[in-house]
């Protein structure tokens, strides 16, 4: 897919890479660039790669229904590149320095004509989209996707509530070679299912080309682990003496929250929360999954059949938005 790669300083040390893809035909009407936001561990590698060929993937699904779609990689995100900033980051330093500088990019690069953008915000990324409206409430943003995405953690997975259970453990643990820890564990995991399963549906998922799939796994960050231990602890996210959950409320934007039906990262009630607390008059919930088929986290990217259960209904409601 045609595609040019930006880099934008965001003030703090880092330039950040920005992935615009043009739409692959011409759309009815314009349409505001989508911008889509990666979350914990990961970069945007994944939104243009599936394992049936790109023509499947997030990206050349969006660019064929006439979108334009930026990819976004913050901060200690591949191929972002280090300018002499600190690795260690939190909450704040993403919305305050990252998302607040490339949304207006994006506004002043796009070739649509458009003066505001979608935001599509994957699992932490969708906390990093709340958490900017909440902040910038007069962003230049006309709509939210928020791909299982959590604000107020209104359940949470033992498993994870147990990971994140002291924040000062996993705030002093230095996380190093995840991308090769993850190309090496991914095939043990799948003798235990049913730990395996809180994130992918490996008979969902063709993992043959391991390689690939794990181009998009970054290592974590401590002060941000320590920060999210914090925050499911306190079940609501508070940045700079705002409460994230509260202030998002009277957001008043198109909303379409992504949940996938079997989902142990963020399970389904966390999902959809912020659907139920929207001010906004359009607030739909896009359920992906049945009983045959359960998506799990990883599986709304990489499964067989998530173009057809899910980014095609996606650009379905992308579409349907008011001009």
């Amino acid at each position: 897919m045609e595609s040019t790669l930006h880099y934008l300083d965001n003030g703090a040390g880092w330039e950040l890479a920005l992935k615009q893809c043009p739409p692959t035909r011409a759309p009815q009407r314009r349409h505001p660039p989508l911008v889509i936001v990666p979350g914990y561990g990961m970069n945007a590698h994944i939104f243009g790669y599936h394992p049936a060929g790109a023509d499947q993937a997030l990206e050349a699904t969006l660019t064929g229904l006439g979108f334009e779609v930026w990819s976004v990689n913050l901060r200690n995100q591949e191929p972002s590149r280090r300018c002499g900033g600190s690795r260690l980051y939190g909450f704040r330093d993403i919305v305050r320095d990252d998302l607040a500088r490339v949304v207006p990019f994006v506004v002043e690069h796009t070739t649509t004509g458009c003066d505001t953008v979608t935001l599509v915000g994957c699992s932490l990324g969708g906390t990093y989209v709340y958490a900017y409206l909440a902040l910038y409430p007069d962003a230049p943003v006309s709509a939210v996707v928020a791909l299982g995405a959590p604000l107020r953690w209104v359940e949470i997975h033992p498993v994870l509530k147990a990971a994140f259970g002291c924040p000062s453990l996993i705030g002093a643990l230095p996380f190093r070679g995840t991308r090769t820890l993850a190309r090496l564990g991914l095939p043990l995991l799948r003798r235990v299912p049913t730990l395996l399963h809180i994130y992918m549906h490996p008979e969902m998922v063709d993992l043959s080309n391991l390689d690939e799939v794990v181009r998009t796994v970054e290592d974590p960050n401590r002060r941000l682990n320590r920060e999210i231990a914090e925050w499911i602890g306190a079940r609501d996210l508070v940045i700079d003496g705002t409460n994230i959950s509260e202030a998002f409320a009277a957001d008043r934007r198109p909303l379409l929250c992504v949940v996938a039906n079997a989902d142990g990262i963020v399970p389904p009630a966390t999902a959809m929360y912020p659907r139920e607390v929207s001010s906004a008059a359009v607030r739909d919930v896009l359920w992906v999954g049945s009983e045959d088929r359960r998506y799990a986290h990883a599986d709304l990217y990489l499964a067989h059949t998530t173009k057809a259960d899910f980014f095609t209904p996606l650009g379905a409601w992308l579409l349907g938005l008011p001009a």
